[in-house]
């Protein structure tokens, strides 16, 4: 049994010494093979079933194709795609995050997150998907002198640009945000399209001119939105909020509402804030337009920064809920979020900062969870105490409180910290011991950093979650994304998508190590952490990307999980567009980014196989199963995003150094698209597609 195999079998709690039993009590013990040929890659795997003289033959000479791939057997349908009608307002762009929710046996519920925009396919199909002009070469030729900026906030520039640049902006925000589709069973039993009374869209300009339909906030950066006196700026809408963007992944809860992730945020607005909280100026972030580029959006509006990058609360039956933002949950680059609501316990809630030395965050609620899907259980995101994942290198670890009075103890250099003037906003680097030794010096206790009493000042070090982290000495981890909670077990799985180092931060090389103790090692892994009370835990890397003959399991940069009844482990990947198919970067040669299957139960428990890839210079997100794993939804998001749409065919051949699974190399010649036509054959358009077997039975019966 190959390593990478081996250590899979631990994922779910299965042993290493004979076949794994199914995770689900009461399912039936997987089949001993799966239904499907795995879709091929350009990368030679074990799953293939070739011996290596016939891995060169196959391999020498690949074409990579536009479309999203399925095995033979299974069907695809396209739900919704950009610019579709969604209430009144239309479906948005760069769909991410799906959370399927049946209402009866005919009927259910798909919730949307829509991230960011990619400019390019944004801008070419704008026209024809809206039936509206949008003036972004005029705003891009504007601001071409100012190496495409303007603070639109305090400059007032003439009036025929702040009009263009506020129409783009406003556009761009409008395609970003959550939203609701209803969705109904055709003859086959098969889920599509049915608009219905519940269909809308928060974007991110919601409330912008209507307070009604503003956020709500909990929790203790409530009292920081509501503060008279503030060092920095104030909005002046005291503790509701215009909009939700960046929505990167979710998750649900037992009681049936969605939370949504923001991530990314600090492309639109600052993400740095003084010690009492608040916000810097929007100018912080101006607008930015350029071809391939679209920042700032929130500075023409004057969004303030530290209203985002929160986890946001939605009931999807009830058109009426603007939408709540719980800042006890802190405020960082949320990714996704697992929730364990179990009867006499906490609320637990698990999310990961995707970032280059980002963290894992745990929540447990000050209230206790009576009935798991009693709809009052949102209350208890109320308040509670946010702790932060100290990984050592033995497998052990602990949660370690992000509170006033938890010990000032950063890692050792270089680390970043809240600024050592705390008159200014955001952070500075420890660069050297003695740097760090007189920081500590200065400040004891977090609640040294951070200004206010009580609430404001707990909602102050929560807005500022992440360099409150480093200064607590929390692990800097590689990019958490997807949190998973095991039905089984209650084990919660994360995806670290890259060990690689940035701006942000180094993922600690003690803990994120390749199969062989390399490090960096950008191809990801999959952890299993098991929680051993007292705010103690172990954890386990139970799958490691990379190519197989390096030990890895063939994919690279795990994204997305779903557990499905049988306890399979269905997995997206998510390789930078950069990277894609670039003969120029290690991780180019893994191809288009791909949807996989690792069973865990019968002859074939522990192996990936590819179910899906996707089209060209895309990200494949969402991974939503029916509760009968009869139907998987998908989204695909951002196709064309380098090249925008594909002209005549255009494709260009690369070569790539590759190996064989026996670790031989392989050179190969790779004939790459430039640009995308998914879905149907000209502009690119993010989109949802619902997969199913022609037969009709279960996706891996």
């Amino acid at each position: 049994m190959a390593l990478q195999r081996r250590q899979f079998l631990l994922l779910l709690g299965a042993g290493v010494g004979g076949v794994a039993l199914s995770t689900t009590t009461g399912c039936s013990q997987q089949q001993t093979q799966l239904p499907f040929a795995p879709v091929r890659t350009p990368l030679p795997l074990p799953s293939d079933g070739l011996t290596p003289s016939q891995q060169r033959e196959a391999y020498r000479v690949v074409r990579i194709n536009d479309a999203l791939s399925l095995p033979e057997g299974y069907d695809q349908q396209l739900l919704a795609s950009w610019g579709d009608p969604v209430g009144s307002s239309r479906f948005g762009f760069n769909n991410d995050f799906l959370a399927f929710r049946q209402l009866d046996t005919n009927s259910a519920l798909l919730t949307v997150n829509f991230e960011y925009i990619s400019p390019l396919p944004w801008s070419q199909g704008f026209a024809e998907v809206t039936g509206s002009t949008l003036p972004y070469e005029q705003v891009v030729q504007a601001l071409a002198g100012s190496n495409g900026k303007r603070d639109v906030w305090a400059d007032a520039p003439a009036a025929d640009v702040t009009a263009a640049i506020n129409s783009v902006a406003a556009e761009a925000l409008a395609d970003q945000g959550i939203g609701v589709i209803r969705l109904k069973r055709d003859g086959q039993g098969r889920w599509q399209r049915q608009p219905g009374p519940e269909d809308r869209r928060i974007t991110g300009l919601a409330g912008l001119d209507d307070p009604e339909s503003r956020l709500r906030t909990t929790g203790p950066a409530s009292a920081v939105f509501r503060l008279a006196q503030r060092q920095g700026y104030d909005d002046g809408l005291g503790d509701r909020i215009i909009g939700t963007f960046a929505n990167c992944a979710g998750g649900t809860t037992p009681w049936g509402t969605v939370l949504s992730a923001e991530e990314n945020f600090q492309s639109q607005v600052p993400e740095d804030v003084y010690a009492d909280g608040s916000a810097m100026a929007p100018s912080a972030r101006p607008f930015t337009c350029q071809a391939k580029r679209l920042y700032g959006l929130g500075n023409p509006f004057g969004l303030a920064g530290n209203k985002y990058g929160w986890m946001v609360e939605i009931d999807p039956a009830n058109p009426g809920d603007p939408g709540t933002k719980h800042t006890a949950l802190g405020r960082f680059r949320h990714e996704a979020v697992a929730v364990r609501a179990r009867a006499g316990e906490p609320l637990h809630v698990y999310s990961g900062c995707d970032r280059r030395g980002g963290h894992l965050y745990r929540f447990l609620s000050d209230g206790i969870v009576n009935n798991p899907s009693d709809p009052a259980n949102s209350r208890l995101f109320h308040s509670g105490t946010l702790y932060g994942a100290v990984f050592n290198s033995d497998g052990t670890g602990s949660w370690v409180a992000l509170t006033a009075s938890t010990p000032v103890n950063p890692l050792p250099a270089p680390v970043k910290v809240p600024h050592s003037d705390r008159k200014r906003a955001g952070a500075e680097s420890l660069d050297s011991p003695a740097a760090t030794a007189a920081y500590r010096q200065r400040y004891s206790t977090l609640g040294d950093l951070y200004a206010g009493e009580g609430e404001a000042q707990l909602g102050a070090l929560l807005i500022d979650a992440h360099l409150a982290a480093n200064a607590a000495g929390i692990t800097p981890t590689a990019r958490p994304e997807d949190t998973v909670l095991d039905p089984a077990t209650g084990d919660l799985l994360v995806t670290f998508t890259s060990g690689m180092p940035g701006n942000d931060g180094t993922p600690d090389p003690a803990i994120f190590r390749g199969p062989q103790g390399q490090s960096p090692w950008n191809e990801g892994w999959i952890m299993r952490l098991s929680e051993q009370g007292e705010n103690r835990f172990r954890w386990q890397m139970v799958a490691t990307g990379g190519e197989p003959a390096d030990g890895g399991l063939g994919f690279a940069n795990p994204d997305n999980l779903a557990v499905d009844p049988t306890g399979a482990l269905w997995m997206v990947t998510d390789i930078g567009t950069g990277s894609q198919n670039n003969d120029k970067q290690n991780g180019g040669v893994f191809g288009n980014n791909s949807c996989w299957v690792i069973p865990t139960s019968g002859s074939q428990a522990g192996e990936a196989f590819c179910f899906a890839t996707g089209p060209m210079e895309c990200e494949l997100t969402g991974l939503a199963l029916t509760p009968q794993a009869d139907q998987l939804f998908l989204a695909v998001q951002h196709p064309g995003e380098r090249h925008g749409r594909r002209e005549q065919n255009a494709e260009e051949a690369r070569s790539f150094q590759l190996k064989l699974t026996n670790g031989e190399p392989l050179e190969q010649l790779r004939w790459v698209p430039l640009g995308s036509n998914w879905p149907t054959g000209g502009l690119p358009k993010p989109g949802v597609v619902v997969i199913h077997r022609r037969n009709g039975q279960a996706l891996l019966s």
